[in-house]
C-alpha cells in the first residue's frame, strides 16, 4: 500500500542511520543547486530531530565537502525568543553546525525571535523576498528563486515548522511568514507558511521514534484533513517530497521495514 501523492518514503533501522543518509543528500542537493546557481538555499527544521543531522554535517567528515560560502541558511519556523534562549531553533543550529563551518555572516538569514511577533514575520517576509528575487507576488519555481531544500520535522499531534492544527497559518495563501499564538504551548511562534513551502525544489521530512509513528501512519495514509494533520498540506507544486523515517516512526505503516521505499 503505498500513500498518494504523499511522495517518496524510505525507512531506516535507526535514527543515527537516517542522519547520515540525510547528510550525505544535504551535501549531494548543496553541490547540485551551487554547480546550477552558484548558491544553495535551504530551510532548517527545529526541533530535536535535526540536531543528529547538524553535528554529522558540521564534523569535518561532511563539512569538508560542502562550499559553504555559497550556502544560505534559513528557517521554517522560530520560537519567539531571544537567540541565545535554550527554546531557539537558532541556537540549536548555531551551537551543532553554524559554530563549525565557514558561513559566511550574511548568509545567516535567523528568525529575529526576540522581537515583536508581527514586526519579526514581516521582517523575515522581506528577507525571504529580497534573498529570493521575489519582492511582490507569489514565489518563484525557478532555480535560484526557490528553496533548494528544506527541512522539516512531524509533531505527535500532527504539526510541521509552526503549521498547528486549526491556526491561521497551515490555511494561508498569500503571507510568506506568519507568527501566530499556540494557546497550547503558551508561546508565540513565526513559521513559514504553505505558500512559500511547497514552492521548494524539494522538501524532506526528518522523522524519528516510536511516538511518531501513529500520526505518520495517518498523515501518510489517512483522510486529508490538513486543518487537523497541517503536515498533510505539504505538497511542492513543482518538486520533490520525500520522507526519511526511521523504523520505530515507521512501525505502524503498511509493510514498513528497514529499506522499503514506496512510491
Amino acid at each position: 500500500m503505498t500513500p498518494a501523492g504523499s511522495g517518496s518514503i524510505e525507512v531506516f533501522p535507526s535514527g543515527a542511520e537516517l542522519a547520515a543518509a540525510a547528510a550525505e543528500h544535504f551535501v549531494a542537493a548543496a553541490a547540485a543547486a551551487i554547480a546550477a546557481t552558484e548558491t544553495f538555499s535551504v530551510a532548517l527544521s527545529g526541533g530535536s530531530t535535526p540536531r543528529a543531522l547538524f553535528v554529522l554535517l558540521g564534523s569535518p567528515r561532511y563539512a569538508e565537502r560542502v562550499n559553504w560560502a555559497r550556502v544560505h541558511l534559513f528557517w521554517g519556523d522560530e520560537r519567539c525568543v531571544p537567540p541565545g534562549d535554550e527554546a531557539s531553533n537558532y541556537r540549536i543550529a548555531r551551537e551543532t553546525l553554524i559554530d563549525h563551518v565557514p558561513l559566511r555572516p550574511e548568509n545567516i538569514h535567523r528568525i529575529r525571535g526576540e522581537d515583536s511577533p508581527a514586526a519579526a514575520a514581516d521582517l523575515y517576509e522581506r528577507e525571504l523576498r529580497a534573498a529570493l528575487t521575489t519582492p511582490t507576488g507569489a514565489p518563484l519555481v525557478s532555480p535560484g528563486s526557490r528553496f533548494d531544500l528544506v527541512l522539516l520535522g512531524l509533531g505527535t499531534n500532527g504539526h510541521t515548522a509552526s503549521l498547528f492544527p486549526h491556526m491561521q497559518a497551515v490555511r494561508e495563501r498569500t503571507r510568506w511568514v506568519m507568527a501566530e499564538t499556540i494557546e497550547q504551548l503558551q508561546m508565540w511562534r513565526i513559521t513559514l507558511t504553505p505558500v512559500v513551502l511547497n514552492a521548494a525544489a524539494e522538501v524532506l521530512f526528518l522523522v524519528t521514534g516510536r511516538e511518531k509513528a501513529a500520526v505518520l501512519r495517518r498523515v501518510l495514509y489517512g483522510t486529508r484533513e490538513t486543518d487537523v494533520l497541517p503536515a498533510q498540506v505539504i505538497a511542492p507544486v513543482a518538486g520533490s517530497l520525500r520522507w526519511y523515517v526511521d523504523a520505530a516512526a515507521a512501525s505502524e505503516l503498511p509493510a514498513a521495514k528497514p529499506g522499503d521505499r514506496p512510491r
